[in-house]
């Protein structure tokens, strides 16, 4: 096996695929990614058994085809402090591989690909399109609310639930939940799978932010495979069923308000100065017509801030852990918030004024006193 490229586009394919390198195996192949060089140029593999991803096909001088596996940490090491300019790799019958690239040169120890497992055959019968920075944007501000907590094995994925030609991407965590809502560019039909943290985090990374770049998803009974021009990623779904979500959103609120977003997370924030534990010391949150008042009591001292609302409906006071509250607001694409109140036991809502794309609920806690 030889090829010449550029060091960008082999460092590019690599830093994608470097995301489903196992990081914890007893099989050290899963260690490794797989470099395909084929008579166009080559491809580059990683899969860790959950998830796997793999690069269309990179631009390269061929002088001879073959496979080899490198271990990734190394690689990745070596080809990101190789100088600017053409690489080349070349390996031998027994997998000794050569990188050069100027008056740099290293040898490493390969090896056969006959052991590197391959991605998961799915079938395309099933296809969704939507526009990459929705499905970007939907996922960063989802997944923020996905639990680590494996006794709930539902909880440690996204909801992917398509109705119609409408995606709704869903959280939750057991203290708060996220939902947020998009058209789809095709649909072939309804639909509701749940997809690893792991793998979701990583396609919101991957795909392209361009505005009128579009990416297909495909769906079976195990697994979601996403393409866009530059890879494709394969997840195996988690399997169970989701909590009837869109029962736990109502319309119905005791008390309303409106604020600015930046100046209520920034009151939020200083309630933290005084408070390293917000689960023993929730904040204090008193609505009393047009003035939000927040507190937060600890050992080490006190804080309390005012914030100007818009209010509508009852006065309440409610304590909450003021950082699900930061991390709601903070991916509120919004100038002013609202949040809904209905007791000071039952989840609040929050959402942008002028959207209702995506939206959230939070649990308060019972106040100390």
């Amino acid at each position: 096996m030889k090829f010449t490229c550029m060091k960008e586009t082999l460092l590019e394919g690599i830093n994608i695929v470097s995301r489903a390198v196992s990081a914890k195996t007893s099989m050290q192949i899963l260690e490794c990614i797989l470099i395909d060089v084929n008579e166009d140029g080559f491809k580059l593999t990683a899969n860790d058994l959950e998830m796997g991803i793999k690069t269309k096909n990179l631009e390269a001088t061929v002088i001879e085809t073959g496979k080899v596996c490198i271990k990734a940490k190394l690689l990745i090491d070596i080809i990101k402090h190789l100088p600017e300019g053409m690489v080349s790799v070349k390996t031998d019958e027994n997998f000794v591989t050569q990188i050069k690239a100027g008056k740099s040169e290293f040898k490493l120890l390969g090896q056969d690909s006959y052991e590197y497992p391959e991605l998961p055959v799915v079938e395309k019968n099933n296809r969704y399109e939507i526009f990459s920075l929705d499905l970007k944007n939907m996922i960063r501000q989802t997944i923020f609310t996905v639990s680590f907590d494996e006794s709930k094995i539902t909880f440690t994925g996204e909801y992917l639930d398509i109705k119609s030609d409408e995606l709704n991407i869903v959280a939750v965590d057991g203290f708060r939940i996220s939902c947020r809502n998009s058209k789809l560019f095709y649909s072939s039909g309804d639909t509701g799978v749940i997809v690893p943290y792991k793998a979701m985090n990583e396609i919101g990374k991957i795909i392209s932010a361009e505005p009128n770049e579009k990416i297909n998803f495909y769906i079976t009974d195990k697994h979601i495979l996403f393409e866009d021009e530059n890879c494709i990623l394969v997840s195996r779904l988690i399997e169970g069923d989701f909590m009837n979500y869109e029962q736990v959103f109502t319309d119905d609120f005791n008390t309303k308000i409106t604020a600015d977003r930046d100046n209520f997370i920034s009151c939020l924030e200083r309630s933290l100065l005084v408070n390293s534990d917000v689960k023993k010391n929730p904040i204090k949150i008193k609505i009393d017509k047009d003035l939000m008042a927040i507190s937060s009591a600890t050992e080490i001292g006190t804080a309390y801030d005012e914030l100007e609302v818009d209010l509508e409906g009852n006065n309440i006071e409610i304590s909450f852990n003021p950082r699900y509250l930061i991390d709601a607001l903070k991916v509120i694409d919004e100038d002013h918030v609202c949040v809904y109140f209905t007791t000071t036991l039952s989840p609040c809502k929050l959402q942008g004024k002028d959207s209702i794309d995506h939206k959230y609920l939070v649990l308060p806690l019972r106040s100390r006193n």
